[in-house]
């Protein structure tokens, strides 16, 4: 099946295995583009093909669609990433992909015991927050965030 230059939404949507909606969702958000023919109908470049499983790529490692946007800002004229662009895209996303997963692991060896204190007083918070002096920080579970002010039991 050849592409034509212009495809229309149902083509993309089709290609990109997603939904028309997700397409106007996704324009509306600032992720693609499209124009509008004589006849007043959606159209996209070809290469919208390849933006789109940037994005669905990204999603699928825990991407939000505002960091996908931020990222994809970095590349001029709103281009579609090239091999080289994917590269530095992807290495970036690493990085914030390892800050989760080192978040995540924090809350894992935490959830049966202290919860990162800032929420709760259970039996461990007060060794690690005594007179609730982690509130001068911030709200909410501070060492999972902050990990670096957690006391050594050693």
């Amino acid at each position: 099946m050849t592409l034509e230059a212009n495809l229309s939404v149902g083509l993309v949507a089709k290609r990109a295995d997603v939904s028309i909606s997700t397409l106007h969702f996704y324009e509306k958000k600032g992720l693609i583009r499209s124009w509008r023919n004589q006849g007043n109908q959606r159209r996209y470049k070809r290469d919208v093909l390849r933006r789109l499983a940037v994005i669905k790529a990204a999603q699928k490692m825990g991407i939000t669609l505002e960091e996908i946007k931020e990222t994809l800002s970095t590349l001029p004229d709103q281009r579609t990433p090239t091999k080289a662009d994917w590269q530095r895209l992807s290495r970036h996303w690493q990085r914030q992909l390892d800050e989760k997963i080192a978040y995540m692991q924090r809350l894992r060896d935490k959830v049966d015991g202290c919860i990162g204190c800032g929420c709760l007083s259970m039996q461990h918070c007060p060794i690690y927050n005594p007179d609730d002096q982690l509130a001068e920080l911030s709200s909410g579970a501070v060492l999972l965030e902050h990990p670096e002010l957690e006391k050594d039991e050693k």
